[in-house]
């Protein structure tokens, strides 16, 4: 039995019946707006979109911006991390200035698939928001919410088990480099009108360990204590030590001891804490200021041994006079205190280590002690690659010698070299004068 032609439907009757459905589900969905009240409406739609997500073979989770009245701190790393996987297939992104050096980063906006692999598998990620119709203040912003935003990212759903956990952490791992990278690094000095103590600027140090005119191997192994100490966060825990490291560096004045500290600051990424002792008021102010810095930060404590109460005692203890007395300082170092946060380093410099109390020079205290040595040779060529753009010359030779007979800072040396930094030969026979003339002298 088959149909003749007369049986079919005629395109007219196709075409009006289409617009009956049409107009149907138009009037439907009018008269679910008008009566169905949003709740009931809203909980239909998730139904049905839960219901599509169990027949679908993809996976679908949900970053929520906020967890109540908290930020979320996943969906900020994704953020993040998100904004360097930025196709040139994307329509729209969100461009901000960062504080350091003029930088400009880049995020998602709204409605943007972004792409992603990771250990072959393939991540479709979307930023949505959703209008709040009567935003409200919140005890903790003075600002309403006008929406309520989150990310979405979906991928096969076998695949769960194997990348989904793995993914985020490498998530979060990956948006705390980038911050980190991009981190604005300050200085931060003692203020007693601050709410913690302290006050900071930008620091804007520009030395680095390619920079530093010191002993090659000198900085070789510094490095890799350095390494050894970020690296070491499971170590320290399990030998049961707080995570910090004390460095004293120690040698004549315009040696380098500052800029190195800058240098340990650029290379790691941490700020820095510049404590003058004499502006300290007790030793309960001291701990106050030990609380008040941060993690992955340098505390510096310069000249050391010109503060009052803190020097090689022959005979008898701390007078009254003192407000920092060495015990406070023993306890503000390697006490109870220090233990209140992770990933610190302590450095101390000093004309005369000569003149410190020997409890201040135990490992726990000062780990590491460095030397800051008069101008080596290998200095000096640092230095005439820095100033002059040099890796070799005919007058190198004649300098590393007169090198080994006197003692001249770095700081000597490069103050030579920039008085006539636009001519090599004249800047390097002006450094040779300047060392003939310390040989004269000696």
């Amino acid at each position: 039995m088959g149909f003749s032609c007369e049986s079919l439907p005629s395109s007219q009757t196709v075409l009006s019946a289409a617009a009956s459905l049409t107009a149907t589900a138009v009037l439907f969905r009018t008269v679910t707006n008008d009566f169905i009240p949003d709740k009931v409406h809203t909980y239909f739609l998730s139904s049905l979109k839960k219901l599509t997500n169990r027949l679908s073979s993809q996976l679908t989770v949900v970053i929520e911006e906020f967890d109540g009245l908290t930020a979320n701190h996943m969906f900020q790393a994704v953020n993040v991390y998100l904004g360097t996987k930025i196709s040139p297939l994307t329509q729209r992104i969100k461009v901000n200035k960062i504080e350091k050096y003029d930088e400009l980063s880049f995020s998602v906006d709204k409605d943007q698939e972004i792409i992603d692999c990771f250990k072959g598998v393939t991540f479709k990620w979307v930023l949505q928001s959703t209008a709040v119709k009567h935003p409200s203040k919140d005890s903790r912003s003075s600002n309403p919410r006008s929406e309520i935003r989150h990310f979405e990212f979906s991928f096969p759903r076998k695949q769960k088990d194997l990348v989904l956990e793995p993914y985020l952490r490498y998530i979060l791992q990956k948006a705390k480099a980038i911050k980190e990278e991009r981190k604005a690094l300050k200085l931060h000095t003692v203020d007693y009108n601050g709410t913690d103590y302290w006050g900071s600027v930008l620091l804007n140090h520009p030395a680095t360990f390619d920079t530093m005119a010191m002993d090659t191997e000198t900085k070789k192994e510094l490095i890799e204590d350095l390494e050894r100490f970020i690296n070491g966060k499971e170590y320290y825990r399990r030998v049961g030590r707080a995570w910090k490291r004390g460095y004293l560096l120690y040698g004549p004045p315009g040696t380098g001891k500052s800029s190195l500290v800058a240098a340990m600051a650029n290379y790691l990424k941490f700020d820095v804490y510049d404590l003058d002792l004499r502006e300290v008021q007790c030793n309960s102010d001291l701990r106050r200021l030990l609380i008040g810095t941060t993690n992955r930060s340098i505390l510096v404590i310069e000249d050391i041994d010109c503060n009052v109460g803190l020097q090689n005692r022959e005979s008898g203890d701390e007078t009254q006079d003192d407000k920092i007395t060495l015990s406070g300082l023993l306890n503000f170092i390697d006490g109870l205190w220090s233990s209140c946060g992770d990933e610190r380093i302590i450095v101390f410099t000093t004309n005369h280590k000569d003149r410190l109390d020997p409890a201040l020079l135990r490992p726990g205290r000062m780990d590491v002690h460095l030397h800051m040595s008069y101008c080596t040779p290998s200095g000096f060529r640092i230095l005439a690659r820095n100033y002059l753009g040099l890796e070799e010359h005919p007058l190198f030779g004649e300098v590393e010698e007169l090198l080994g007979k006197v003692q001249v800072t770095p700081a000597e040396v490069a103050g030579e070299l920039m008085k006539k930094s636009d001519n090599a030969e004249i800047a390097l026979r002006g450094v040779i004068e300047y060392l003939q003339s310390k040989e004269n002298e000696a």
